[in-house]
């Protein structure tokens, strides 16, 4: 208790210096600037003593001091200072499985938000789009995948200069539709994924073939776009034409058995997979076999995807299209 009768003590010494700083404009020409160290100063000391909602609350009184004197970067950092630390704090009552209203959420979120703006204001589109980022791969170690959604979704649009980390991004918010369980959303996002990479990627002269980073980006795509059609298994009369040509190739298309590279091999057995399920409905056995080869091949969250086609096959559920 009188460490923290100090602190308010402290705070409000703080907060008269402030205000008394801003009473007429020659003391605030002088003074004010060494003004903003003080609240940067017990914000460090609360740190130390783990204090952290309260070292948000000083940070935030710079971002003020900052905001005040027109230094942008200097109420940017300030803000994501504050931003963090009342995530850090919001992580350690969950982790003490304590009872709480997400208020240290709800201000860290606020905090993101207002700093977002203020590089967004300065023509930094690239470090807005990290703290979107940070703060949606927050949300989705939370477990709250349905909300970080937006924030990867304003990542990307953020990086529309940077086709390469737009689609990370993008894969991003596959990713968190996958979690919750929006097969159908995931479809359409790595959809638009693959024909982005078609459209602005790398490309060898003469072709419309991508290459590069781009190639493995597509492969991926149209990998756990297989696998998504095999769960979802759409009716012909809702089968948008992109996804219809997709099973058609995989379906009817002869397979070199001796292709070479990772995806190849992957795709080649997806396809024989589809074909198989065209010609057997029933034939479990081939898909816990299919299963068993590719686990080495495939990423964890396409692991997860044919996980859910063997289910299904085994005891559908009834959730598809």
């Amino acid at each position: 208790m009188a460490a923290e009768g100090d602190f308010l003590a402290r705070y409000r010494a703080v907060s008269n210096k402030l205000k008394n700083f801003t009473v007429c404009l020659f003391c605030f020409i002088v003074f004010f600037p060494s003004a903003c160290v003080l609240p940067g100063q017990l914000a460090k000391e609360l740190k130390q003593q783990d204090c952290l909602q309260y070292a948000a609350f000083c940070n935030l009184a710079m971002a003020r001091c900052e905001q005040t004197l027109f230094n942008a970067p200097g109420e940017a950092l300030a803000l994501t200072d504050a931003a963090r630390l009342f995530l850090s704090s919001e992580k350690e009552i969950r982790a003490l499985q304590a009872q709480g209203f997400d208020e240290h959420l709800q201000a860290a979120l606020n905090c993101y938000s207002f700093a977002i703006k203020v590089y967004i204001e300065m023509n930094q589109p690239v470090m807005a789009a990290s703290l979107c980022l940070e703060l949606g791969n927050a949300l989705k170690e939370m477990n709250r995948p349905g909300e970080a959604i937006v924030h990867f979704q304003r990542a990307a649009e953020l990086q529309a200069q940077t086709p390469i980390e737009a689609l990370l991004s993008m894969g991003e918010i596959a990713t968190c539709k996958i979690l919750t369980r929006d097969y159908d959303g995931a479809l359409s996002v790595f959809t638009e994924m693959q024909l982005m990479c078609q459209e602005r990627g790398l490309q060898l002269p003469g072709t419309t073939s991508p290459i590069g980073a781009f190639l493995d980006i597509v492969a991926k795509c149209e990998i756990s776009r297989v696998l998504l059609l095999m769960l979802l298994e759409p009716p012909p009369q809702k089968l948008l034409p992109e996804h219809a040509q997709t099973l058609e190739r995989y379906a009817w298309e002869s397979f070199d058995p001796h292709s070479q590279g990772r995806h190849s091999l992957i795709l080649n057995c997806l396809g024989e997979s589809v074909l198989q399920m065209a010609c057997q409905e029933k034939d479990t056995e081939s898909l816990k076999s299919l299963q068993t080869e590719l686990w080495p091949f495939l990423t964890a969250e396409q692991n997860h995807l044919l996980h859910l086609v063997v289910l299904e096959r085994i005891a559908p559920s009834g959730q598809g299209i």
